[in-house]
């Protein structure tokens, strides 16, 4: 049996590293190409010349523009939220083999993760109807980041309060808890794996959701504040004194979001 926990640990580790490894070649891609010039990948065509005319293309949003940013946000949301997944669907996958013993716990674990990934499929398509709608709005420039210091000083401010909030505390702490959560929670059978997964994937939602905001801040795009937010996540949820960290994370968000909004009341 020990034998097989390890070789099972081994298979579900690898097969999570690579599915938080695609994502990010996936992204990369599309911020050279965008950095170039070229979002037809994001199902827009970018007209050239003035700063205008690459506004009046961002605004033409098509049908296929849509399907295509939403495909962008759930795949970031994967190499993200992947990462800091990962102790709980091992933990799953062991406990998992354990029940069956007997039984290839594959579908189990690949149900599981899936259902906790659809889950961030459903934030991923609000997203990109905010995104739409900040680019209707005009508050998104071109480069997919936040032309409105205001909006950059709301979100800043809304997450930073989140992160003091009860509900962040006790989202964070079932994240944070992997082997309480599944011992609390575990159902028999696919329809307890599935309840499991979206249980899971809820509680990771109502820790992060807000942090994923921030995307608009520094950028859709910008793998850098990407990865920056990512790493917040994972601190958050897999270090001793991660509820800490995230906190103090909050008070930088809003000591910057202080600092953005003083000059603009002195104007």
């Amino acid at each position: 049996m020990q034998r097989i926990l390890k070789r099972d640990r081994i298979l579900v580790a690898t097969s999570l590293a690579v599915l938080g490894i695609l994502p990010w070649i996936y992204l990369a891609v599309l911020a050279m190409d965008m950095a170039k010039g070229d979002m037809s990948l994001m199902g827009q065509n970018m007209a050239a010349g003035s700063m205008e005319a690459m506004t009046a293309t961002m605004n033409a949003w098509s049908v296929s523009t849509f399907i295509l940013m939403f495909v962008m946000w759930w795949v970031m949301m994967v190499g993200m939220m992947v990462p800091s997944a990962a102790p709980m669907i091992l933990l799953f996958a062991q406990l998992t083999r354990k029940q069956t013993e007997t039984e290839n716990p594959g579908p189990q674990i690949a149900l599981f993760t899936g259902t906790y990934l659809v889950v961030w499929a459903g934030f991923s398509l609000l997203a990109t109807l905010a995104q739409w709608a900040l680019t209707e709005a005009a508050l998104l420039s071109p480069m997919m980041v936040s032309s409105s210091q205001w909006l950059t000083i709301g979100l800043l401010t809304a997450c930073g309060l989140y992160q003091f909030t009860p509900l962040k505390h006790a989202c964070l702490g079932k994240c944070r808890s992997p082997l309480g959560f599944l011992m609390t929670k575990w159902q028999p059978g696919n329809l307890g794996v599935i309840r499991l997964g979206f249980s899971h994937g809820t509680f990771c939602l109502g820790c992060c959701w807000l942090l994923m905001a921030l995307l608009f801040v520094g950028g859709v795009m910008n793998l850098i504040w990407v990865a920056l937010i990512a790493i917040l996540v994972l601190v958050e949820k897999i270090l001793p004194r991660g509820d800490f960290l995230g906190k103090l994370g909050g008070a930088a968000m809003l000591v910057l979001a202080a600092y953005l909004v003083f000059p603009k009341l002195s104007v």
